[in-house]
């Protein structure tokens, strides 16, 4: 029986795909904050070049990606599929379960499919320092690993519980020359009053975007790069999907259900999005499933409605579903998850009814990535388990209900930065993060008032 699904170099994906040529209804518009009219390319110039603003409005079906890109790609591209049959054998299921696996890019996980870009877009506009937020350390790692193949400056605002967490990601990061600094920081304005208000903040993705985007804002010769969220950045994603769907061809299958964790929506959209599209073609369809934290729940609990994409509200206002931009999450070990908005797209997506959310708790997250790693022998990072406990879930379904359905979830990354959470879950010592309530409550309360 064969177990790994591999693409030729020439079949590499030539062009990105965009989900926004075969919504059913348009995207909601983007708000200046200041404003609140909607934004013109104008208006994001200060912070990305104007390459990566047409990507992030644009409706065209396809967007082709540049050789240069297509030649760092190479590297890693195109990322193995891999049948889980070991896995199947523990689990005793009649499914079939497969995994797109991102870990083997050089920095560990599925962000270089946007690093890589957007630091080439930007050296193409002249730009040599770029600045960014980090959770666990991937996109942080990515982007700095992409500044060093550019020649690029890279500035990195990891939020500080995963900071503490991390050392080993932010020696990576140095290892590619970026400079790494705890946030909330003394270096910006922001990260100064935060930290007079609490000076032992645990941080949040908030709060580093808005640091972030604080620098880049001050200086036209400073860019800032997302590693999730925008639209531009989920484009550049479906590389995963595209990929996927030629493999699960290789494999005679057509997945039933593929299941992606969420935090932003980087990861998830990059595999759902190419099969969604596909369905709204008219081709075959795939039951779409988005697994999330409990402790920072965007998709199950939270409001679809405008909000901020950063804590000191300098960003454009987007429709999403949100906990509110002044959310903190408790500091759980899936970093990469601990944002309090989804990408505007995939919120779309949930509202029309495109794909479906599920939550689940950090423990049983780890049990699962547990029992992953002892069959299929991949150590998956605290984010990626918690598609891994989904495609369990779906698998024991299939058990229960004795249906032989074709399972794809994405493995986003590798956990070998992240063994001090794996050694507190075996001490018994990883808990479960709730959220506070009146907490939540309060920043829901504070989102800002805009018509729908």
């Amino acid at each position: 029986m064969q177990t790994k699904f591999l693409l030729d170099e020439s079949q590499m994906p030539k062009y990105w795909y965009n989900l926004q040529a075969d919504f059913p209804e348009p995207l909601p518009q983007v708000l200046h904050p200041a404003t609140m009219q909607p934004v013109s390319p104008s208006d994001l110039e200060p912070l990305f070049p104007m390459a990566l603003i047409e990507q992030e409005v644009t409706t065209e079906r396809e967007v082709e990606i540049p050789e240069p890109v297509r030649d760092v790609y190479r590297l890693w591209r195109p990322a193995p599929l891999y049948r889980a049959h070991r896995l199947e054998k523990a689990l005793g299921t009649p499914a079939k379960i497969f995994y797109k696996y991102e870990g083997v890019s050089p920095a560990g996980s599925h962000k270089p499919n946007s690093a890589i870009p957007q630091a080439f877009y930007n050296r193409e506009a002249g730009i040599r320092t770029l600045t960014t937020e980090t959770g666990a350390g991937q996109w942080g790692t990515s982007l700095s690993f992409a500044g060093s193949l550019f020649d690029m400056d890279v500035t990195v605002f990891q939020v500080r519980v995963s900071y503490d967490q991390k050392p080993y990601r932010r020696a990576v990061m140095e290892t590619y020359g970026a400079n790494c600094v705890a946030s909330p920081s003394n270096l910006t304005e922001f990260g100064r009053k935060v930290l007079a208000e609490n000076p032992g903040h645990t941080g949040s993705l908030g709060i580093a975007i808005s640091e972030a985007v604080e620098l880049a804002m001050k200086d036209p010769n400073t860019k800032y790069a997302l590693g999730s969220v925008l639209n531009h950045v989920l484009l550049h994603q479906t590389v995963i999907g595209l990929e996927s769907m030629q493999q699960m061809e290789m494999a005679d299958c057509w997945p039933d259900v593929i299941v992606g964790c969420t935090g932003g929506g980087s990861n998830f959209a990059g595999l759902a999005f190419p099969f969604i599209g596909h369905a709204l073609r008219g081709g075959e369809k795939s039951r779409i499933v988005a697994v999330e934290p409990s402790s920072c729940p965007t998709l199950t609990r939270g409001k679809y409605a405008y909000d901020y994409g950063d804590t000191a509200k300098m960003t454009p206002l987007t429709k999403m579903h949100t906990l509110g931009s002044g959310f903190t999450p408790p500091g759980f070990h899936a970093g990469g998850l601990r944002y309090h908005g989804m990408a505007a797209m995939v919120s779309h997506a949930k509202e029309l009814g495109l794909m479906e959310a599920v939550s689940y708790t950090q423990r049983e997250c780890f049990e699962a990535g547990v029992l992953f790693a002892r069959n299929e022998g991949i150590v998956p990072a605290p984010e990626a388990n918690h598609a891994v406990k989904g495609a369990i879930d779906e698998a024991l379904r299939c058990k229960r209900e004795g249906k032989e359905e074709v399972i794809l979830f994405g493995l986003s990354g590798h956990g070998h930065f992240d063994m001090a959470a794996y050694t507190a879950y075996f001490a018994g010592e990883l808990g479960d993060h709730e959220y506070d309530d009146q907490e939540l409550a309060m920043a829901l309360s504070g989102l800002p008032s805009v018509g729908a």
